[in-house]
């Protein structure tokens, strides 16, 4: 991974972020029917019985340190959903918001190592609310975190395709840099909102938003290989 930047890096961030996140969501998962969770989302395959399950089984290997060979893998994300075929909705909805809870000292001690797992079970959450036609997907309260940990893991080596890009978002007076500066090739530009530049950078779909981008490909964009 990319060296952070110690004049700006805020350890306390991406537990921040899940806190929040879990504040919002999971009086949502627990006020929601049964069949709710049967509801296909935009992540190929997966219901939102499958993304919540998902999400507080990769939190929880974080809080108990459990990182084998291939951890976080498709094959291991899938493993972890089926060893979790037999709970019932509640209890997978307490294994996530124990682990949202807990996760924030473990990120912090990683240094910036594990944050892009708090990122992406904060779009995870976005998923969840698309599919259910809430509002607020890929936005709220995190955002202003959700942003800071894009930015820092767009320069990282487990992003997908580090493209240099300058996105000018909606009622922000400073630009969001992302990717490496190193003048191998000039940044694209974004013009839009914040929420419509993380369904890009996470591929997620676009249908009825409005921005611009140019110098780069949408598919150029994708940051979560």
């Amino acid at each position: 991974m990319t060296a952070i930047d110690e004049t700006t890096y805020d350890p306390e961030r991406a537990g921040r972020l899940l806190r929040a996140e879990c504040d919002a969501l999971v009086p949502l998962l627990r006020a929601a029917p049964d069949d709710a969770y049967a509801i296909r989302t935009c992540c190929p395959g997966w219901t939102v019985r499958h993304v919540i399950a998902h999400c507080g089984s990769a939190l929880m290997r974080v809080v108990e340190g459990r990182f084998e060979e291939g951890v976080f893998s498709p094959e291991c994300n899938e493993r972890d959903i089926a060893e979790r075929a037999g709970w019932s909705h509640a209890r997978v909805v307490d294994e996530l918001e124990h682990a949202m809870t807990e996760a924030g000292p473990v990120l912090a001690a990683a240094k910036g190592y594990l944050d892009g797992v708090a990122l992406g079970e904060w779009v995870h959450a976005g998923d969840v609310r698309e599919a259910w036609g809430k509002p607020g997907a890929y936005g709220g309260d995190g955002l202003d975190d959700a942003l800071a940990l894009l930015e820092q893991f767009s320069r990282s080596a487990h992003a997908a395709s580090p493209l240099p890009l300058h996105a000018d978002l909606d009622g922000r007076d400073e630009p969001l840099t992302l990717g490496p500066a190193d003048g191998k090739r000039p940044p694209a530009r974004y013009i839009g909102d914040a929420p419509t530049l993380i369904r890009l950078i996470a591929g997620r779909p676009l249908a009825g938003t409005r921005y611009e981008l140019a110098g780069a490909t949408e598919k150029e964009l994708a940051l979560f290989g």
